[in-house]
């Protein structure tokens, strides 16, 4: 790559920071002052949907149809600090995100996400993990949609690694279809370690609803099973789960 193109892609990534942190800034500000959940939901859309826009980035979602009409488990693959805003600008503004802990220090994104109802779960601390999931269960029964990186986390390496078991479990227990979505794009523009986006393009595709077989020996496990397989073929990426396994280890004991 010569000197001038790396030039005008810096240029250019430099350009889709100011875009993204000036409209992010506005609406959190906005949000803040919005009493309602779901004005400020159809906002966050919106806007995230114009950030990419300005920012030159071209997004395409297949298959929205496949959503179902009633509550659902969106389970997505996780590969870059692009993918919330993208599955914030492809889903319709029903869902709740459920996202870790960790977001919680800082305080302009806590502060967007718990407006517009986002779940904050503890990934390493069983007594805590456990209390969350039966918040994230009343939310389902209340009818709420869910939306999950059931990774927990993403990396450089390409490949879908290990699901911990939140988004199916909460599916099997409230009765709810998992639906399967695969990003792809998200890692090449805004790789892992990296803060500076690079020119490329996004697609959302959204995979057919898995029932939950409650006659399962384990509809928990059968359910990633089916998610993992259907994710996968789309994907196009290394299957990064143990042969043996294709859950997250299990969080360790206060």
């Amino acid at each position: 790559m010569n000197l001038l193109k790396r030039f005008l892609i810096a240029v250019w990534g430099v350009y889709a920071l100011i875009v993204f942190f000036t409209l992010a800034l506005l609406l959190t500000l906005a949000v803040a002052l919005i009493p309602s959940q779901n004005i400020c939901r159809r906002m966050v859309h919106r806007t995230a949907q114009l950030i990419l826009k300005l920012a030159g980035i071209p997004m395409k979602v297949h298959h929205l149809d496949r959503l179902p009409e009633g509550p659902c488990v969106i389970v997505a693959n996780h590969a870059s600090y692009l993918d919330g805003p993208l599955i914030a600008a492809a889903l319709p503004p029903v869902f709740s995100f459920v996202i870790k802990q960790e977001i919680r220090k800082m305080p302009g994104a806590h502060l967007l996400l718990r407006r517009v109802g986002s779940h904050f779960v503890e990934r390493f601390n069983r007594k805590k993990g456990a209390a969350d999931a039966r918040r994230l269960l009343d939310s389902a029964k209340d009818g709420q949609a869910l939306a999950f990186f059931a990774e927990g986390t993403f990396q450089k390496k390409p490949g879908l690694m290990p699901f911990r078991m939140g988004a199916f479990s909460t599916a099997v227990r409230a009765d709810f279809p998992v639906v399967p979505m695969v990003i792809r794009g998200a890692r090449h523009i805004l790789p892992s370690g990296s803060w500076l986006p690079r020119p490329g393009k996004l697609e959302v595709i959204i995979q057919m609803p898995l029932r939950v077989n409650q006659l399962a020996a384990n509809p928990t496990r059968e359910l990633v099973a089916a998610t993992r397989s259907q994710m996968l073929r789309e994907l196009g990426e290394e299957d990064l789960a143990p042969e043996t396994t294709t859950l997250a280890p299990a969080p360790k004991k206060d």
